[in-house]
């Protein structure tokens, strides 16, 4: 789960910063799908969502995995 959960946040990030440059400087479109995930009118604003949605995926991910090591910790340690 924790690795469906890194690279689902790691393409929403990459996508939107490279929709946000794409759109506002050149570029080329890593992730294109990512583009239909967003509303034709409203582009920017699409492209930062989907970079929070991402760091709240990734923050999500981070925390899973730092429960899991306390758990670990603890077992080991016959508490």
């Amino acid at each position: 789960m924790k690795n469906l959960l890194g690279f689902v946040s790691f393409v929403l990030i990459v996508g939107g910063i490279n929709g946000l440059l794409v759109d506002h400087l050149w570029g080329l479109h890593i992730f294109g799908f990512v583009r239909y995930l967003v509303p034709a009118d409203h582009r920017t604003a699409g492209y930062f969502v989907l970079i929070a949605i991402g760091a709240l995926l990734a923050a999500a991910t981070a925390l899973l995995d730092r429960r899991e090591g306390e758990g670990r910790t603890r077992r080991d340690s016959g508490d």
